[in-house]
């Protein structure tokens, strides 16, 4: 098969396709701009970030398959590529521990204020009183809205840490529930008015876009944590930022609803400039070595069945 990696992806898996018979064409910097002239006689798209709206699905006139070398597909134009008779896959599962292990470290961040205590330790202050603070997350109450791999993974590690774990997903099963003890909610509002840390794991969807507004932050606690490593586009910025100010809403956040391209080199921090209780990372949640791994084995697997037996495996179109 040719195929076009438009992204990041492993060389020792590279090396495998390549083995394979497989005839790889490997621009990672190419965008959803520059992505219709490379895309060529390409039967196969591999992409992680980069955008395939439906002007690359236009022009690829070869193209069959296009693999998300991740879960989310909300950067696809899956129904244009239906359309056309092109195959989205996606790798699920495969990163859940790496985004799972981001939230819980977030959120144990924030609860000890570790970025605080480091940046106070290399300008040379000691304030062992001021960080002697924290609150602890034994016994608190962890809300998870979205209980797919990923959600079912930060419950595994919330347990180990005596946390008291209540959660919110109308798709999941009562078995999910009952299996890992998590109590359900009947509603996001319900579940923010009853958690000290609330951590989202949702697709970025016409449903869900923006769900996490002004009349979600008011229902939270005050001075409660809201963690999400999962889609930019799920929270409102200006009213979370609001909330910060105004309830002592702890807060962090991997995405943004702003968010700058993979190539991008700067970032538009100014909305949350002076907020003492916000921390950011750089939409690294799914970007572990091991997680990168299973990803591409995934892929592999994919276009290997693909290859064989014209079938698609975790095919979402």
């Amino acid at each position: 098969m040719k195929i076009l990696i438009a992204d990041k992806f492993p060389a020792r898996w590279k090396e495998v396709l390549t083995k394979q018979g497989h005839t790889l064409t490997d621009h990672p910097e190419l965008d959803e701009n520059t992505l219709p002239a490379a895309i060529k006689d390409n039967e196969i798209l591999i992409v992680r970030s980069t955008k395939v709206p439906a002007a690359v699905l236009d022009a690829g006139t070869a193209l069959k398959l296009v693999i998300r070398a991740g879960a989310g597909y909300d950067t696809i134009d899956t129904a244009h590529a239906a359309q056309k008779g092109i195959a989205v896959c996606n790798c699920p599962g495969t990163n859940s521990i790496a985004v799972a292990e981001l939230a819980m470290g977030l959120m144990l961040s924030l609860d000890r204020r570790l970025f605080h205590n480091t940046r106070d330790l290399r300008a040379g202050i000691w304030n062992k009183a001021e960080y002697s603070k924290s609150k602890g997350i034994f016994g608190r109450t962890l809300g998870i809205i979205g209980l797919g791999h990923i959600g079912q993974e930060v419950a595994k590690r919330a347990a180990a840490f005596g946390m008291k774990i209540t959660a919110y997903d109308p798709f999941a099963s009562t078995d999910i529930f009952e299996k890992m003890h998590i109590t359900p909610q009947t509603d996001i509002y319900q579940l923010a008015a009853v958690c000290d840390i609330i951590t989202v794991h949702l697709p970025d969807t016409p449903q869900t876009h923006g769900l996490f507004n002004k009349k979600f932050f008011d229902a939270m606690k005050p001075g409660a944590t809201f963690i999400n490593t999962a889609r930019g586009g799920l929270v409102v910025t200006a009213d979370l930022v609001d909330a910060i100010k105004n309830k002592q809403i702890r807060a962090a956040l991997d995405v943004y609803e702003h968010e700058p391209k993979a190539a991008d080199k700067t970032f538009d921090y100014a909305p949350f400039a002076g907020l003492e209780n916000f921390y950011g990372t750089h939409h690294i949640g799914a970007s572990t070595e091991q997680a990168q791994d299973a990803v591409a084995e995934r892929a592999v697997e994919i276009i290997n069945e693909y290859a064989s037996t014209g079938k698609f495996l975790f095919k979402v179109n």
